[in-house]
């Protein structure tokens, strides 16, 4: 499948010209971060085969089979903008939903804005939320901060929830739960998935000296998909996925609605920061 660049003078991004994916993202000199899953088997539906290829790309949750896999392999329109590109699949059969990548590069960091849209074609309402996977590369550790404080003033509400898919294994040697965020050692072993409300609006992916963090909005008192999730993680025996999704949405025929994230990709990290909210200034 054909390939198109995108960079600066700090960041490399590849796309797919046929199949709405991101499959490479890396620093110059660097190698590529993304998940390569060419080889993975496809997923049968009604309307063909859906490929994961690997990379970035753009869902719309919640999940549901055969909803969620409707290919997205063809012809594809492909619009070049000053240091960015957009790139937008025909409507899906079934759902009627249109899904559109808009990324922009910075011109002077290492970083890079994308704003995910989905677009109603169809002629009925649709519930559903913009949900943005990145794919990655084993071997790195995954950085989720956890909501801290009290929610009321006497400290009497929980103030943290995590979502367990039913394969997850709470004893997963990978997984370090702490009390301001959790660490995820993306190494091959059976899937595993958790999800959560995240009112930091942040996730991050550290690999091999180079830290990736996605940043997004979160809407305290918004409702989401999975038990209120706006952030979840898979990991499984070739690639560790970081999840970001917008509030639940009745979209109605003709609209659209967004959901942006904002990239930076940093060098020269050995390890980790002791705090992870030091992930921020860095």
């Amino acid at each position: 499948m054909n390939k198109r660049v995108l960079k600066n003078d700090f960041l490399q991004i590849e796309y797919f010209t046929a199949s709405q994916r991101i499959v490479g993202l890396s620093l110059l000199g660097k190698p590529n971060m993304l998940a390569d899953l060419s080889s993975f088997p496809p997923i049968h539906t009604p309307w063909g085969d859906f490929h994961f290829r690997g990379g970035h790309r753009l869902w719309h949750s919640p999940e549901a089979m055969p909803r969620t896999y409707v290919p997205d392999t063809g012809e594809m329109k492909i619009t070049d903008l000053p240091n960015g590109v957009i790139l937008e699949t025909q409507t899906e059969p079934g759902t009627g939903i249109r899904k559109r990548i808009e990324i922009h590069l910075a011109a002077d960091r290492p970083s890079a804005t994308l704003t995910h849209t989905l677009i109603n074609d169809g002629l009925w309402p649709v519930e559903l939320a913009p949900w943005t996977i990145t794919q990655f590369r084993l071997g790195g550790t995954a950085i989720l901060p956890m909501p801290v404080g009290n929610v009321d003033a006497a400290g009497l509400l929980p103030n943290r929830q995590i979502s367990l898919w039913p394969y997850t294994r709470l004893n997963d040697p990978r997984l370090s739960l702490r009390d301001d965020y959790v660490i995820f050692k993306a190494d091959a072993l059976p899937p595993f998935k958790i999800g959560y409300f995240n009112p930091h609006g942040w996730l991050a992916y550290w690999l091999d000296g180079v830290l990736f963090r996605k940043t997004f909005g979160a809407q305290t008192g918004a409702l989401y998909p999975d038990n209120n999730c706006n952030v979840e993680i898979y990991c499984n025996d070739q690639f560790v996925e970081l999840e970001s999704l917008a509030p639940l949405t009745t979209l109605n025929p003709g609209a659209s609605v967004e959901h942006v994230e904002t990239w930076e990709v940093l060098d020269g990290m050995k390890s980790l920061p002791e705090d992870a909210q030091q992930i921020l200034t860095v």
